[in-house]
């Protein structure tokens, strides 16, 4: 009876904190929004008269072989695009994460699974010869100023992650107060 008790006051302590239970999704929503905002500008940023799709529509093509490669290619960067805008504002979060989830499963399926998991690479033979080229010959102080020195295995690992961050919001929404998901059902929920 005592442990019942304790573990019910526990669980009282903890279900007061619901009253937050809008952090979540919204640190969730804020996380992804720029990973999805520069993934979409390094494949084309509109407001660059330099910049096209075009090399992602080749990529797609030659590299990736994937069909439809003009129509991949601006479902994608629309996706991404348009999908960071959403998240910010917290609007349509559950509809948006479809297509970025779905961005997300033909990235990994056809970019990094032949890498493996890992989206850095674990400290190998290689990494400690390229240190050593760059401590010999280049401007290593400089290179790891603010950080190590990585060499990107380009696994499924980053990938896997935002799906599952993003299946997450897609059952749990944008979150209360700080979302125009929230205000817009509750302005139409007495309807």
């Amino acid at each position: 009876m005592f442990i019942c008790n304790i573990a019910n006051t526990f669980q009282n302590l903890l279900n007061k904190t619901r009253v937050l239970d809008f952090l979540a999704p919204l640190a969730l929503r804020l996380y992804l929004a720029p990973i999805f905002w520069m993934a979409a500008n390094n494949k084309w940023n509109p407001f660059d008269s330099e910049s096209s799709l075009q090399g992602t529509i080749d990529w797609f093509d030659s590299s990736l072989g994937l069909p439809f490669p003009e129509l991949m290619g601006y479902l994608a960067w629309g996706a991404e695009y348009f999908g960071a805008i959403l998240l910010v504002l917290g609007l349509a979060v559950r509809w948006i994460s479809i297509p970025l989830m779905v961005t997300m499963v033909v990235a990994a399926l056809t970019v990094h699974i032949d890498n493996g998991w890992l989206a850095i690479a674990e400290p190998s033979a290689q990494l400690e010869a390229a240190r050593s080229l760059l401590q010999e010959h280049g401007r290593y102080e400089w290179l790891t100023q603010n950080g190590s020195f990585v060499i990107l295995n380009n696994g499924i690992e980053f990938a896997t992650t935002y799906f599952i961050m993003l299946l997450a919001l897609f059952f749990i929404g944008a979150g209360k107060f700080v979302s125009a998901d929230y205000w817009i059902a509750k302005k139409f929920s007495s309807c």
